[in-house]
């Protein structure tokens, strides 16, 4: 089973990116730094701290702007609500998650066997990211120059997915396969935000982390679905460099082979997809996303675009036939021939 590679939902080039366009703010290199550190324990897998077996409840712990995991308990599933507001959104966000994988695509917490959705808040000091480290998730407080806050909806349903491929497809975190897992990610944190909020396909933003950016930021949320390249554009932290077509696919080194910049050509595919079927994303498009990564009949861990598409149309054409031109049309799109 392939693990992800322990990096965040804000890409370490970005992360990188900001700290040099804002000398005078630390906290970005900071973050880099114990991200870092996170990533050297995981590959060296020197885990300092065990978790109690599993039965799908909600662990919410804060760190106290350290850096020490789980850190200390603050709410946990048979709780009562707290006094700090951040502890009180990641209980109920992670209760939407559980109950968005187990109503709508009969899946028992991240591991399909009832893991417990352990949750860390207030982590480290102005720390600018969200995690997960195939263990738990956690959440840092931002820096409230340019990162508001990371305890939203879609951020959480998007770390806790990475779970849920970890335990399923496994996609490889470099190049296409890594950027598919990022999409899937995007697909399923945004796919919640909808079903969350009853919002059908033409009432959502389809905005990846609208909320993260401090008002004076110009910029929207850190990606867009249906727009990839357009989410945010300011002198603080550069413009959004997401293709959205496959023709303007990023081959460099950096950022794992574009696993967070080439995840808009699928995202915009799914996006595409599920307008295109209307009504409710989790109707149709989730469950044919869902069948393609994790069911019985899923991609391999070393699955590149081409790869993908292909199976959501193999799945497409046995769950929902009806709907098999519009998912080719969404692919041919954006330059992934199906």
């Amino acid at each position: 089973m392939s693990k992800r590679n322990t990096s965040g939902f804000v890409p370490n080039q970005l992360l990188l990116d900001i700290a040099s366009l804002n000398a005078g703010n630390l906290s970005f290199i900071e973050t880099l730094a114990a991200t870092q550190r996170l990533a050297a324990a995981a590959n060296a897998g020197s885990v300092r701290y065990k978790l109690a077996k599993g039965a799908s409840e909600r662990q919410i712990y804060t760190a106290g702007n350290a850096t020490r995991l789980p850190g200390s308990k603050a709410r946990f599933e048979t709780d009562k609500a707290v006094a700090d507001n951040i502890v009180n959104d990641a209980f109920d966000f992670h209760g939407l998650m559980r109950d968005f994988l187990k109503q709508v695509f009969k899946r028992d917490s991240i591991d399909g066997l009832g893991m417990n959705l352990v949750g860390t808040v207030h982590y480290g000091k102005s720390y600018n990211n969200a995690f997960w480290n195939s263990m738990q998730m956690t959440y840092g407080d931002g820096d409230k120059i340019i990162f508001a806050l990371f305890v939203l909806l879609d951020v959480i349903g998007h770390e806790m997915f990475h779970g849920v491929t970890e335990h399923t497809s496994g996609l490889e975190y470099s190049g296409e396969s890594g950027a598919l897992n990022e999409s899937m990610s995007d697909v399923f944190g945004v796919g919640l935000r909808q079903w969350a909020k009853k919002l059908t396909v033409d009432k959502d933003s389809w905005l990846v982390g609208p909320g993260i950016f401090m008002p004076s930021i110009k910029g929207k949320a850190l990606r867009s679905m249906t727009n990839p390249g357009t989410a945010y554009n300011d002198p603080k932290l550069g413009k959004d460099p997401q293709p959205d077509h496959y023709s303007k696919l990023y081959t460099g080194s950096s950022d794992n082979g574009g696993v967070h910049i080439n995840s808009g050509i699928p995202n915009k595919a799914f996006a595409t997809f599920a307008i295109a079927v209307g009504g409710n994303s989790w109707d149709v498009a989730l469950p044919v996303w869902f069948e393609s990564n994790c069911g019985t009949n899923r991609i391999d861990s070393s699955a590149d675009f081409a790869t993908f598409a292909a199976k959501t149309v193999d799945n497409c054409t046995k769950m929902f036939p009806q709907h098999v031109a519009a998912l080719k049309a969404a692919w041919n799109g954006v330059g992934v021939t199906v």
